[in-house]
């Protein structure tokens, strides 16, 4: 068993509403790491990815750090700006 999953089991059994969407949350969480990797690696600034948005540095902020109800248009512009494509893929 992991370190993880024995914080999990552990967390379970003093706050089981924590857990309530936590799939969801982690996908959320996921998007924006995904993001930022993409930023990071195209060698672009916050500020830089704002200027081909067309947006502000706390929209790109957001986006990598709260990224909930993000448009597929708007990470398809991202995606464009850091020089790559989107994929999307239903499981």
């Amino acid at each position: 068993m992991s370190d993880f999953q024995k914080y999990k089991k552990t967390r379970m059994k003093k706050d089981p509403e924590f857990w309530n969407g936590y799939d969801e949350r982690l996908e959320t969480f996921k998007l924006g790491i995904l993001l930022k990797q993409a930023r990071l690696e195209a060698g672009l600034t916050q500020e830089e990815i704002a200027k081909r948005l067309r947006t502000t540095k706390s929209v790109v902020s957001r986006m990598e750090n709260h990224s909930t109800d993000i448009r597929l248009s708007t990470l398809e512009k991202f995606a464009k700006a850091v020089g790559r494509k989107i994929h999307v893929a239903l499981r």
